[in-house]
């Protein structure tokens, strides 16, 4: 598996794809919007624990729990770290072999891709993962925060409770963008699990397989992952770039080298020829929605797939 490039873009359309905890599209202090790596991850996340054959360690689970009272009532709550790791593989303690624990996380397909910290009953575990993303900056010129009304059929509870009588339905709000073009830049090094190979029997690092797998889900998730406020959040973009084996070619995040054409809708990729040597790249994949993007290509040589079909085009 040699190492890998690439960007993933996500465009946003009346929907809040990363939202802070106002509720508002997250930002920069002068006001730049931006997605955070953890919005991209968490569906990809979400698709892998919605397959059977897949193991999610850093996902949200439930747990019943009491009260500290007889009497109260009981609570359901996020399970714990070690409680997660208990569900998918086994108990934990001070006596686990530090090996069977490394081994167990590499099973869990967000760990092998992402990576881990995992600080549980005397285990100091971390892992920098084979995959990495920066933050995802929206290109789009023109972004505007919407803001909705919404009236929800209910009284106010909170008044009935004071003793007020509630006349009133209760008032929400629903925040989003009216459009906006996220580009996540993102690379994938497999010599970060090397030193592994010697403390995990039969470990084979960050493989071919993985890298299909991580390809698979990076290229749909975010479409598939329609709640209310991410429905018209979609994949729009994707590019992978492969080195050669052993090439001493390091490429820096980019996304900042993806120019936007906000009034065509368009993506240029033409600055990618002032950095990428072609003899040190292997394959180029590019993938793009022929029907809302128009795309600019670059001199170098790649394929190209609508992303919709899948089909090359």
């Amino acid at each position: 598996m040699n190492r890998v490039y690439g960007v993933i873009g996500i465009s946003s359309k009346m929907s809040n794809w990363n939202a802070d905890f106002t509720g508002r599209p997250k930002s920069t202090s002068n006001g730049d919007i931006f997605g955070s790596d953890k919005a991209l991850k968490y569906p990809m996340k979400k698709m892998w624990n919605s397959e059977a054959d897949k193991k999610v360690l850093f996902i949200k689970s439930w747990k019943d729990q009491q009260g500290n009272k007889e009497d109260a009532p009981v609570s359901v709550v996020p399970k714990n770290l070690g409680e997660r790791y208990k569900e998918i593989f086994s108990e934990i303690d001070k006596k686990t072999s530090t090996k069977e624990v490394i081994k167990n996380l590499f099973d869990a397909i967000d760990v092998k891709n992402f990576g881990a910290t995992f600080a549980v009953e005397g285990q100091n575990i971390s892992i920098t993962g084979a995959v990495q993303f920066g933050q995802g900056f929206n290109k789009f010129d023109d972004t505007n925060i919407e803001v909705q009304d919404i009236l929800s059929p209910f009284t106010d509870s909170k008044a009935e409770e004071k003793g007020k009588e509630a006349k009133q339905a209760t008032l929400g709000t629903k925040i989003t963008v009216d459009e906006a073009h996220y580009f996540y830049g993102f690379s994938i090094n497999p010599h970060n699990y090397d030193e592994y190979k010697d403390i995990v029997e039969d470990f084979k690092g960050y493989t071919e397989d993985d890298y299909k797998e991580f390809k698979r889900v990076a290229l749909v998730s975010a479409t598939s992952f329609a709640t209310n406020s991410k429905f018209g959040s979609n994949n729009e973009f994707a590019l992978f770039i492969e080195t050669k084996k052993d090439s001493n070619l390091y490429l820096p995040d980019l996304s900042e080298y993806i120019i936007y054409n906000s009034k065509e809708r368009g993506i240029d990729l033409t600055n990618l020829d002032k950095i990428i040597k072609k003899d040190c790249i292997e394959s180029i994949e590019v993938y793009y929605n022929p029907v809302t993007t128009k795309l600019t290509k670059s001199s170098l040589n790649a394929k190209y797939f609508n992303i919709v079909t899948m089909d090359e085009l």
